[in-house]
């Protein structure tokens, strides 16, 4: 246990569970999306649709999608800065079998139409985990420097791409292989000790059959 696990993040709201954890949520999304998103969809689940609103959840949110931190004065206008922005919001409700009660659906667009769908919850302290991807199953939390991969379902995937890591000296901290389907994409992810350049990027990008690659690194004040 740390220091932060007790007293929580520094944050700008009443709770690490609604606002800050909220907050990252939204970065996340906005991160995994690649561009800063100018439509999305919000549908809260548990204690988010009950309460969230007296919580700030729906600012919170909002601010991670304009790129905001967990501390930063301006969200709670949030909704008024997205208007602003061009940023077109939707809020709605959404029961999910399962889910953590601080549970979030975000289905978000960039200006060039790329769009994505990430599923997480705030666990508390400020700290979130990511249960889906754009429809399919993925457990990261965005405190390790992450490769997400969306390759074909084809043998030798995953050791190619484990041996670039391998040649470069980058330990895997954990790896992950999700797929809905056999034979359709299949999702890696990916969790390291240490950061990811650019050149290990590009080289992965180029292994037969990996059709994306989103990395996603924490710095000191949230992704």
């Amino acid at each position: 246990m740390t220091l932060f696990d007790i007293m929580g993040p520094v944050m700008v709201g009443p709770s690490s569970s609604h606002t800050a954890g909220a907050v990252r949520i939204g970065l996340i999304t906005r991160a995994l999306l690649g561009a800063p998103p100018i439509d999305a969809t919000i549908l809260l689940h548990g204690s988010f649709a009950a309460t969230g609103r007296g919580h700030g959840t729906d600012r919170a949110l909002v601010a991670g999608l304009l790129g905001m931190q967990p501390d930063d004065p301006r969200l709670p206008q949030s909704l008024v800065l997205a208007e602003e922005r061009g940023l077109t919001v939707r809020f709605g409700n959404q029961a999910i079998r399962g889910a953590h009660p601080n549970t979030a659906v975000i289905q978000a667009m960039d200006a060039q139409g790329k769009r994505v769908e990430v599923e997480a919850s705030s666990l508390g302290g400020g700290r979130i985990q990511v249960y889906a991807l754009n429809g399919m199953e993925a457990s990261f939390t965005g405190e390790y420097p992450t490769l997400i991969i969306q390759n074909e379902d084809l043998p030798g995937r995953v050791a190619e791409v484990a041996s670039v890591l391998y040649r470069r000296s980058v330990n895997i901290a954990t790896m992950k292989v999700y797929r809905n389907v056999r034979g359709e994409p299949e999702l890696m992810v990916i969790e390291s000790d240490v950061p990811v350049g650019q050149e290990m990027i590009d080289e992965i990008r180029a292994c037969h059959g990996v059709l994306n690659v989103t990395y996603l690194e924490l710095n000191q004040e949230g992704i």
